[in-house]
């Protein structure tokens, strides 16, 4: 278990429910990222801090701890391009992603989150034991 980090894990958890509380206080919106993005792509005047949301949640982990994408993958650009489209079409499908449902959902006791949340861990669970 070289990745097991449960410190970093644990604040970086922390970070992401009190951003999720804070929107959700100060915004009235749920932190689901992929509705997020969908509504920054089709309506990005409207909700400019959507866009700022993106923003941060792309630099916020290099800012506080210079994290690196991986240099290579063993994936070719067909199956990232079809790997998205699915992650996107389940995110349709599911009224909602991991982080809407998981996050924001899970922590109002929502039963159609937990519910969907249970759902998308039992298919990542699944596809693990086939593919190793």
């Amino acid at each position: 278990m070289d990745n097991f980090t449960p410190i970093s894990a644990l604040i970086g958890g922390g970070l992401i429910g009190v951003s999720a509380l804070i929107l959700m206080i100060f915004n009235g919106r749920i932190a689901g990222i992929s509705g997020i993005f969908a509504r920054s792509l089709f309506q990005p005047t409207q909700h400019r801090w959507q866009l700022l949301f993106l923003v941060g949640l792309m630099l916020g982990p290099w800012l506080a701890f210079g994290y690196h994408l991986p240099s290579s993958i063993d994936l070719t650009w067909w199956q990232v391009i079809i790997g998205g489209f699915l992650v996107g079409l389940g995110s349709q499908l599911g009224s909602g992603c991991t982080s809407g449902h998981g996050v924001c959902g899970i922590g109002r006791l929502s039963v159609r989150s937990i519910v969907a949340t249970s759902i998308f861990m039992a298919s990542a669970l699944i596809t693990v034991g086939v593919l190793y």
